[in-house]
């Protein structure tokens, strides 16, 4: 395995990816089939949201590795189950071992769900919401090198984002944990150029286009 100046890597497969991804096939995994492509599935979403507030202060990979424990502890995160959990259900996920045992975190997850369902009843959809704030090409860099990546770390549209879900309720979603569920979710492709899964990522956002586009024109009740 070999890395460039480029912020890319080459594996076994002889194929470059993003220097991210370079620790393990399962990291790898994440990187050729998730990251970066559309999502509107709402279980799928609200997921990467509390995933993405799990990983606050922690590495992603830890939280990967960790995935399917969360899935287990959270309903398969579904909104309408982990709206319901209580202060019982909070005490059985902190003895938890097998994922982040942060009350914080956990208590926000719970809460973050029952903000989802209030979403749903307002904008439609939590996907609805969230493709709105897709950002104008222009607004992006003209090439993703690494140095345009690490100027990333949160932008206008995440910030506007965690704005709105902060009055609205949530927590955990400050704007650089919103922009990596954008980057999650596929609103943004970040795969650096170079990477041999930005073509397909961006194939897939094109080929999306009529579900997302459909999503964020849903009106609000």
């Amino acid at each position: 395995m070999s890395e460039g100046k480029s912020g890319l890597f080459t594996a076994e497969d002889g194929r470059p990816r993003c220097f991210w991804c370079a620790a393990t096939p399962a990291y790898r995994h994440y990187h050729d089939n998730e990251w970066g492509f559309p999502v509107t599935d709402e279980r799928r979403l609200f997921e990467k949201l509390c995933l993405e507030g799990f990983q606050s202060g922690l590495s992603w990979l830890t939280i990967l590795n960790k995935r399917e424990a969360f899935r287990r502890a959270f309903a398969d995160f579904e909104p309408v189950v982990v709206a319901a959990f209580g202060e019982a259900d909070i005490e059985r996920l902190l003895q938890d071992a097998a994922i982040v045992r942060h009350r914080g975190k956990i208590v926000s997850t719970v809460n973050n769900a029952q903000r989802v369902l209030e979403l749903q009843s307002e904008c439609g959809s939590l996907a609805a919401f969230a493709w709105r704030f897709e950002p104008a090409p222009k607004s992006r860099p003209k090439r993703m090198t690494l140095e345009a990546l690490k100027a990333l770390g949160s932008s206008a549209e995440s910030t506007a984002m965690s704005k709105e879900l902060k009055r609205r309720g949530w927590s955990f979603v400050g704007p650089t944990t919103v922009y990596a569920f954008m980057q999650a979710m596929g609103v943004v492709n970040d795969h650096l150029e170079g990477c041999s899964v930005r073509a397909a990522a961006s194939q897939a956002r094109t080929q999306a286009l009529p579900l997302k586009d459909a999503a964020a024109r849903k009106p609000s009740k």
